[in-house]
């Protein structure tokens, strides 16, 4: 392969990136120029269309929990500069010992085992972290996917793969990992039903729920149906109530909710599953297993991305707030590229 095909020539060796240098609030994020990254071995430099946010953005933003300043850096974020892990956008190089892609390809994937970076014109990443974007889908759509869905996915198959019949609640459904598990679990022939506030019942209705819960007029904890799934994206009951919700044989599988459960999930969790027949447990995130099966299924057309907003580069600390408060309809996305 000659070397045409490894770089494009370099124009402006600079790029706009949101760094990260201090914990705390939005306010701290700063869009500023810096040195365009060179991709190493095995690596590719992506010239970054679009990307998504993500709550791990905002809970690394302010260390919380705990257990990010462990990962990252105890007074301040030493292993990453920018934060962001969903991004979609052309190769524009790539490094030593690359096969799977070439100058110009389309790409998608999850940055965050890796540099993150994704809130930047150009990122790298590592040839398995990214796959080839699906042609019906735009780059947005793209970049709304890894994380949010695979975590969808990842908690529809947490000890076993849902069935078709199986009962599935999805607490939190209207946000962006929730509208993915929702249709997920529809395609997978279960009965869905989703839980969500009053002005967003319609919307999870959209996407294929077959029940919807308005959490602010019933607890579906308390309703006696049973579920045989339980997908937790708000985590705002305690464990016994959970477990109060399954089916004999059920699952609860936690994606994300307060420390206090989490915590609770964590240390009681297993005890419970060993003792009782139901299993409880917290799903971790597995950065891109099942990203080909989520490019297939939008390739053909069976899912759809639910975005709410769009925000520009320098709109980033605009974005973070906006899906820290909780309000987002499906995903949030950043536009990278000038139209």
């Amino acid at each position: 392969m000659s070397l045409a095909t490894h770089r494009r020539p370099i124009k402006n060796p600079h790029m706009k990136a949101v760094l990260f240098e201090r914990y705390g609030s939005a306010d701290l994020l700063k869009l500023q120029e810096v040195k365009k990254p060179v991709p190493a071995a095995g690596e590719v430099l992506i010239k970054v269309e679009a990307t998504a946010v993500n709550s791990w953005d905002w809970e690394l933003m302010r260390a919380k929990p705990f257990a990010n300043r462990v990962m990252f850096g105890l007074s301040r974020p030493t292993k990453i500069r920018s934060l962001g892990c969903d991004v979609a956008g052309y190769v524009e190089a790539v490094g030593e010992q690359v096969t799977r892609f070439c100058v110009g390809d389309a790409v998608f994937g999850d940055l965050s085992s890796g540099h993150w970076g994704g809130f930047a014109e150009y990122a790298c990443a590592g040839e398995n972290e990214v796959l080839p974007k699906p042609q019906s889908i735009t780059f947005e759509e793209a970049a709304a996917v890894p994380q949010a869905g695979l975590l969808a996915l990842q908690a529809l198959q947490y000890k076993k793969e849902v069935s078709p019949g199986d009962r599935v609640l999805i607490n939190g459904a209207s946000g962006g990992v929730g509208s993915f598990a929702v249709q997920l679990a529809k395609l997978a022939g279960a009965e869905v039903t989703g839980v969500c506030s009053t002005a967003k019942r319609e919307l999870v209705f959209s996407y294929g729920a077959d029940h919807v819960i308005d959490y602010t007029i019933e607890d579906f904890t308390r309703n006696e149906q049973g579920y045989d799934r339980i997908v937790d994206v708000k985590g705002f009951h305690s464990l016994f109530e959970y477990k109060r919700a399954l089916r004999p044989g059920g699952i609860y599988a936690m994606v994300g909710g307060k420390t206090v459960l989490v915590n609770q999930v964590m240390l009681l969790g297993p005890l419970i599953s060993f003792f009782t027949n139901k299993q409880m447990g917290l799903v971790l995130h597995k950065a891109n297993k099942g990203l080909d099966v989520m490019a297939d299924l939008l390739e053909n057309g069976k899912l759809k991305v639910v975005i709410d907003k769009f925000f520009t580069l320098e709109e980033v600390p605009e974005a973070i707030r906006y899906v820290e408060e909780g309000s987002a309809r499906g995903k949030v996305v950043i536009t990278v590229a000038k139209r």
